[in-house]
């Protein structure tokens, strides 16, 4: 069963993260192998130092959270339970600039390879025409029912 299913859309359809948890707002476009979302963490968020300054760790997990509302998204399209995941492994995470709470940015993600109930993933997360960080990630996927 397919489904049509329009874009922009909120995470929190297409993720199991729950506030405070959840770092991604919206799955802005999808695309073959990949897509974009929003996120704006408020001056509140615990992954905020008393400045309002980014702990370094949200942008990987802004790339897995990104690629789980991928995935989702797929799934709702299909008509199937959004399956779940893990981060399993960080390579070669580059931290290149600095990020705010407050900040509006955008997390691309494209599918390297997926093999086996594993995905590697490459994404960057941007803010306005700064990219603040990129990297490759592996998840394991876990589908709906194991």
């Amino acid at each position: 069963m397919s489904l049509e299913v329009a874009l922009p859309m909120a995470a929190v359809r297409l993720i199991p993260h729950r506030t405070p948890m959840r770092l991604v707002d919206t799955l802005l476009s999808v695309h073959e192998g990949g897509g974009v979302t929003g996120s704006v963490l408020p001056r509140t968020s615990m992954m905020a130092d008393g400045e309002g300054r980014l702990d370094e760790v949200v942008f990987m997990e802004m790339i897995a959270q990104s690629f789980a509302a991928y995935k989702g998204y797929l799934d709702l399209v299909e008509g199937k339970p959004a399956g779940g995941g893990f981060l399993v492994g960080v390579r070669r995470l580059e931290i290149t600039g600095r990020a705010y709470a407050g900040d509006r940015l955008l997390t691309s993600i494209r599918t390297v390879t997926a093999f086996g109930g594993f995905a590697v993933v490459e994404g960057s997360v941007t803010r306005g025409d700064e990219i603040v960080a990129s990297g490759i990630i592996k998840l394991w996927l876990v589908e709906d029912g194991r």
